[in-house]
């Protein structure tokens, strides 16, 4: 399998954005899956395993999801409130993007 587009529409009800489940797939520590592609995939995560990724490893994320599904109807404000255990949290993302915080350093 080189590819996977799987649609959140189903946790969209609980208030649940493909978003938010990116979110908390990092803080299960998972790579964050491509982001509402394609478009004609509402809610849209794009899964692109690799090669080499082992059976253990697949098997892993795919519990990681079942995971997430459950929560998305017992505890969904889990999901919206992720990421909770990097050391960065949550960001206000249109904040970020109109207002930008770079800095350089000369090494």
């Amino acid at each position: 399998m080189h590819e996977t587009v799987l649609s959140a529409t189903r946790q969209k009800a609980n208030g649940i954005k493909a978003l938010d489940i990116a979110k908390k797939l990092l803080d299960e520590g998972f790579h964050a899956p491509t982001m509402y592609f394609p478009l004609i995939v509402d809610e849209a995560l794009m899964i692109e395993p690799t090669e080499s990724e082992s059976k253990e490893t697949i098997d892993s994320f795919i519990e990681c999801m079942i995971m997430i599904s459950e929560l998305s109807s017992n505890n969904p404000e889990e999901i919206i409130n992720a990421p909770i255990n990097l050391p960065v949290e949550r960001l206000d993302e249109a904040m970020a993007a109109r207002n930008p915080v770079l800095s350089w350093r000369k090494e």
